[in-house]
């Protein structure tokens, strides 16, 4: 049985339009980011989504709050699905963090591990933000066959997205910065032990039987598998 998973980031504000690090600072909307939550919400309207958990901060749950009308849902928050701390640089734009500390910038784009002065790395995120995902695996038995949509923020999703997949802290960088109201895809699926029958094809994903039951040999999440799950990424930047 697969459980989906949704995250996207929040619409544009005017900190993104003028390259300004914003960080935990709680910024609003820009008009566009409105439109562009507008726009995610009816992409979205085919999904089978039956929970979404935002950012406290105000720009992601305006977000999700505008797509959830669309799909007649509520949203909830969760703080640890905030932004990167970014200690000194928030507020500021990039180009005067690159003329006051040449090359900071690349390293922290390129080191998961390095954190602006007074902020966070990419892996403190990824340690803060997985609980809220490992919580809902153990607690939300409704999961099965549906999808949660998490809105949240950039930084938080990229850190989140290579955690949930086990890359080594090397590899979180090669995700691609992600662009307003696109999203992060990934499915769930009980881990694969050696010997077993189970393969990644369409009986295994729990496809439905004619008689709409599901298919024979769907392996489903059990109290003692599902704190290990295995992620697979369906798609990234989506949108």
């Amino acid at each position: 049985m697969t459980r989906r998973l949704i995250l996207i980031r929040h619409g544009q504000t005017d900190y993104n339009a003028t390259r300004r690090m914003q960080g935990q600072l709680d910024t609003h909307l820009s008009d566009l980011g409105r439109e562009q939550a507008a726009r995610a919400g009816r992409a979205l309207s085919d999904a089978p989504i039956t929970r979404i958990i935002s950012s406290d901060l105000t720009r992601a749950f305006d977000t999700a709050q505008i797509i959830a009308e669309q799909l007649g849902l509520e949203v909830q928050t969760d703080a640890r699905l905030r932004e990167t701390h970014l200690g000194e640089w928030q507020s500021r734009t990039s180009a005067e963090v690159d003329e006051e500390l040449p090359g900071a910038r690349a390293a922290w784009r390129h080191d998961a591990t390095w954190a602006p002065p007074g902020g966070e790395s990419r892996v403190q995120v990824a340690g803060r933000a997985r609980p809220v995902i490992e919580e809902l695996m153990r607690d939300y038995d409704d999961w099965d066959s549906h999808a949660v949509l998490i809105v949240a923020h950039g930084g938080t999703i990229s850190a989140l997205t290579s955690s949930l997949l086990g890359l080594d802290v090397s590899m979180y960088p090669m995700l691609s910065g992600l662009k307003n109201t696109r999203r992060s895809e990934l499915t769930a699926r009980p881990r694969y032990k050696p010997g077993s029958s189970d393969a990644l094809d369409d009986v295994s994903h729990g496809v439905e039987s004619g008689n709409g039951g599901t298919q024979v040999g769907a392996p489903r999440f059990t109290p003692e598998t599902v704190g290990d799950a295995q992620w697979y990424l369906d798609g990234w930047n989506m949108g």
